[in-house]
Order: structure tokens, then sequence, then C-alpha cells
């Protein structure tokens, strides 16, 4: 059950910051792209632990 809500919160911050960068690359703005990446990058980490 626990690894299951794991996954789904991973799966919720790599949709997060997937989003965040769709929306965000229209205005270009590096810091915010920045926050984008660092979301994606946690997210993947939470799935493979």
């Amino acid at each position: 059950m626990l690894c299951a809500l794991k996954k789904t919160i991973a799966v919720c911050l790599i949709g997060l910051g997937l989003g965040m960068l769709l929306v965000l690359l229209l205005p270009i703005s590096g810091w915010l792209f920045m926050i984008g990446a660092i979301v994606i990058i946690v997210g993947l980490m939470w799935l493979c632990c």
C-alpha cells in the first residue's frame, strides 16, 4: 500500500514538473525552467527508491 502511494506521488511530481515546463516555456524564464526540472528529477528519484 505504501509503495503504491509513493509511486502515485512520484508520478504526480513528474506530471507537475512537465506541466510547469510546458506552460513556462512560452515565456522563457531560466529559474522557472530550473524549478520544473528539479521537480521532475525529485519525482524520478522518488519513483526509483
